[in-house]
């Protein structure tokens, strides 16, 4: 297998935007599980787009929304907490990735769809979302944790487990 080789700095920057993304989940997992009765229900009735249906459909039933409330609110706090710690710094990536990919298919930004909350950082069809989805494929890709995090703790002692 071909060795990643990074400078100093750029491993710093991968580490920085790991960080800043890490606690961008993060704050948002918890800030949702601090605010009582929080729900996604709001922001999926509002969906556009070809699978505004499913989105209607998950806010509109109760027992549905009980599963999707709780694994949005942990998913986001253990995701944030992963990037920020370097710990499963792949499964964090791509997990977020699939998170934001959801948020953006439940509200895509493309002409002729207009929303009741204006939606911040649109750029007709790019939006932070997709921005930030970008960043964390390159975190996914670069395996930043395991240079500077908990992964390359965890990497040397699953390698000395398979001896």
């Amino acid at each position: 297998m071909e060795q990643e080789r990074f400078s100093r700095l750029q491993m710093m920057a991968l580490v920085v935007l790991r960080v800043v993304i890490g606690w961008h989940f993060l704050y948002e997992g918890v800030a949702k599980l601090l605010k009582p009765g929080w729900s996604a229900a709001g922001f999926l009735l509002q969906s556009r787009g070809p699978f505004a249906g499913v989105f209607r459909w998950i806010a509109e039933r109760p027992d549905v929304l009980g599963v999707v409330n709780p694994l949005n609110m942990w998913g986001l706090a253990f995701i944030g907490l992963g990037l920020i710690l370097g710990c499963f710094t792949r499964l964090a990536s791509a997990a977020g990735m699939i998170v934001i990919g959801v948020y953006y298919l439940c509200n895509p930004l493309l002409v002729g769809y207009f929303y009741s909350v204006p939606m911040e950082g649109n750029y007709l069809v790019i939006n932070k979302n997709l921005v930030e989805m970008a960043a964390l494929f390159v975190i996914l890709v670069t395996n930043s944790g395991r240079h500077m995090g908990l992964d390359r703790i965890l990497h040397v002692w699953f390698q000395k487990g398979r001896r």
